[in-house]
């Protein structure tokens, strides 16, 4: 069974502070500080270029999917690791958009929601002008999307959605919609980067044709830890590489100028790994062995219902704006402001960080809160509320330092 407070044992997290933004970024798995030493000193001082033989550096891509593939409900050998998020999702849908060439001819649109991230929403712009085949990014609300499935049903090439809203939290039925993509024949592609490490997922369950995330949020691999790719068994053997990098041939060090693509997931490797990065990744998914993410989403549940039942009885000047049923919602919160509050939602958060309580602003107007009961507990979520309660009864962020803006907000 899984024990948070021997979880919570693994993070190192600032005497003083109570931390509400792991949906932005992950605390430092303590043994995070001796594997970048060891991976440094050890394997780079000493091994030098033989340390993608000796110590894994080569094979650490797929080592480290094999990990993820268990908290994403994955096959074994089916993950890989490496790149940025936004590389990984261009590459799934490019990929899927080459497979409907020849599967699904006439369909020409990429079915998306609002809520999607905006990155996501630029690479499949930038990929669409790329191609130049006549494709089409359609955006409906999140709540439309199934509508539009069956209302566009022929046209659909790909169905691509984050599963948990990055700003509200809300979160879609990925088993039902990847269903009903199949069933008009479009390919699924999902992004996980608020799901993974956070909610219970089962890729492998949906029937998901790709999915993609990151690994610097509830996975706590460090700013800048690298994504992650996942294709379905039967059909990643089928699909093309879009970015054909030289570690993603079948013998790379063959040197040959024709690109022939690995077997397997691998082939959607691209370029030199980022080891260092791996290293304090390896360290990160260790914290969740044993961890049973069942177990981990009833906890969210938990945190989450506490924290808004007390952010009802300390204020009145905020409304949530996350769904209000768990089963409904990721593992985040987010509050706006009610109107003609004239309250400051970024100088609000600037306020509460300065009493040792972080958690993060989204524009124009949200005040959003992570919760993983991996590092954190009951107490220290009434303890936030109540200060954010007390913060706005006494109009504490009204005040210059509060109110500038700061480059990254």
């Amino acid at each position: 069974m899984t024990d948070f407070a021997q979880t919570r044992e693994l993070f190192h997290l600032p005497e003083g502070v109570i931390y509400l933004d792991g949906n932005s970024l992950g605390p430092l798995p303590k043994a995070a500080q001796a594997a970048l030493n060891r991976a440094a000193t050890q394997e780079w001082g000493e091994l030098l270029i033989r340390g993608w033989n000796q110590a894994g550096w080569y094979q650490a891509p797929l080592a480290l999917g094999d990990k993820i593939a268990p908290l994403i409900g994955a096959e074994p050998g089916h993950v890989l690791v490496g790149d940025t998020l936004s590389l990984r999702l261009y590459q799934a849908v490019a990929s899927a958009l080459e497979f409907q060439v020849k599967a699904k001819p006439e369909a020409k649109i990429i079915l998306s929601d609002s809520g999607n991230f905006p990155s996501d929403l630029y690479m499949i712009k930038s990929l669409i002008g790329q191609l130049d085949r006549g494709y089409e990014l359609h955006l409906v609300e999140p709540q439309q999307v199934a509508d539009a499935l069956d209302e566009l049903a022929e046209q659909v090439a790909v169905l691509c959605l984050t599963q948990v809203d990055y700003r509200t939290s809300r979160r879609h039925d990925l088993a039902a919609l990847t269903q009903q993509a199949r069933q008009v024949g479009a390919l699924s592609v999902w992004d996980l980067a608020h799901s993974a490490g956070a909610i219970a997922v089962d890729l492998a369950g949906a029937g998901a044709d790709f999915a993609v995330g990151c690994t610097y949020k509830f996975l706590n691999g460090g700013p800048g830890a690298p994504a992650f790719i996942y294709v379905r068994p039967g059909l990643v053997d089928q699909v093309s590489q879009p970015l054909s990098g030289w570690l993603g041939h079948a013998a790379p060090f063959a040197f040959d100028t024709q690109f022939q693509a690995a077997p397997g997931i691998a082939k959607f490797r691209v370029g030199t790994p980022p080891v260092l990065q791996m290293a304090a990744l390896d360290t990160a998914l260790n914290t969740f062995v044993g961890v049973d993410m069942a177990l981990v989403e009833a906890a969210v549940a938990q945190l989450t219902q506490a924290f808004i039942a007390q952010m009802s009885a300390a204020t009145d000047q905020l409304e949530l704006i996350s769904p209000t049923d768990p089963a409904r919602r990721g593992s985040q919160l987010s509050f706006r402001p009610r109107q003609r509050s004239g309250i400051d939602a970024y100088a609000v958060i600037q306020a509460l960080i300065a009493q040792g309580i972080i958690g993060d602003f989204r524009a124009p107007d949200l005040l959003r809160f992570g919760f993983s009961p991996l590092y954190l507990g009951l107490d220290e979520v009434t303890q936030a509320a109540d200060t954010l309660g007390q913060i706005l009864a006494d109009r504490a962020w009204d005040r210059p330092e509060f109110l500038a803006k700061k480059a990254v907000t």
